[in-house]
């Protein structure tokens, strides 16, 4: 079995050591999706929402919450991101986000592209809410990864 990194040999929490590791460009895409009647979608595509531009407003608070994952999750090193971006794809019952960041670091940034589209989406959640409260957020997931010691990863496609 793989040993846990947040671990030390006691067991005890702590924060990985990247004091040693290389620096290399590292980069993370996640995605996640939310799901709404069609009344909330029209609004929100039309731009027509009472809260103002959804889309613009959860762009900007995925970015934000991109480069404040670090005073989100415990254990996260505090990085200086060098790209995030935040894209929306409306489909037939909703919104699918999707969050890129990219650095030149010693430590990945996947929990940053995690945390970025879960924002996102609870952002187009609460600025529509009163359109549709039974929105669904659903799929928040890393689908790549690149850079450090590990390497490359991608997700399998045919993975549900």
């Amino acid at each position: 079995m793989t040993k846990l990194t947040h671990l030390d040999d006691s067991g005890a929490a702590h924060m990985v050591d990247v004091s040693e590791k290389a620096y290399t460009v590292r980069e993370a895409v996640a995605e996640g999706y939310i799901a709404m009647s069609a009344e909330a979608l029209v609004a929100i595509r039309d731009g027509s929402a009472k809260k103002g531009d959804v889309l613009a407003t959860a762009r900007i608070a995925g970015i934000m919450a991109a480069k404040k994952t670090a005073e989100l999750i415990p254990l996260c090193h505090p990085l200086m991101l060098s790209k995030v971006s935040v894209d929306f794809q409306l489909e037939d019952d909703g919104i699918r986000a999707t969050a890129l960041v990219r650095l030149t670091g010693q430590t990945g940034v996947e929990m940053e592209a995690m945390t970025s589209v879960s924002i996102a989406l609870l952002t187009i959640y609460d600025m529509g809410k009163a359109l549709d409260k039974g929105m669904t957020i659903s799929g928040v997931r890393l689908l790549s990864k690149s850079g450090g010691k590990s390497g490359d990863w991608k997700l399998d496609e045919h993975r549900t």
